[in-house]
C-alpha cells in the first residue's frame, strides 16, 4: 500500500513539475509579447514565479494559478516590473509599470 502512494506522489510531482514548465512558457511568451507590442525591451528573457495557489476558472473548475514576475525597461538604462498571471495554461492578467512619457522628463536648460 505504501508502495502506491509513493507511486501516486512521484506521479503528481512529476505532473506539477510538467504543466508548471508548460505555465512557465506561455508567461515567457506572453510578456516577450507585450513588449515588444509595446515597444519596451523584455529583459533577461524570463520571468520568475512570484505566487502560487488555486483558483476557479470561468467554468467553476479548480485551476492552478501562478504570478510570474518580469523586468523590462523603456530606455535601455533602468528596470521596470511586470507581471503575468496564468489560470491554468492560458494568460489570465499581464501588467506593464507605467513607463514611457507617463514619467516626467527633465527640465535642461541652456545659458
Amino acid at each position: 500500500m505504501i508502495e502506491m502512494i509513493a507511486v501516486a506522489l512521484l506521479l503528481g510531482a512529476g505532473w506539477l513539475w510538467f504543466d508548471s514548465l508548460r505555465a512557465r512558457e506561455s508567461a515567457v511568451r506572453a510578456a516577450r509579447h507585450a513588449c515588444a507590442a509595446d515597444g519596451v525591451l523584455f529583459l533577461d528573457d524570463t520571468v520568475a514565479l512570484a505566487a502560487f495557489g488555486l483558483q476557479r476558472g470561468d467554468s467553476g473548475r479548480l485551476a492552478l494559478r501562478r504570478v510570474y514576475r518580469f523586468e523590462f525597461s523603456d530606455t535601455g538604462n533602468n528596470r521596470l516590473d511586470g507581471s503575468v498571471t496564468m489560470l491554468g495554461a492560458r494568460m489570465q492578467t499581464l501588467y506593464l509599470a507605467p513607463h514611457g512619457l507617463d514619467a516626467p522628463l527633465p527640465l535642461h536648460l541652456v545659458h
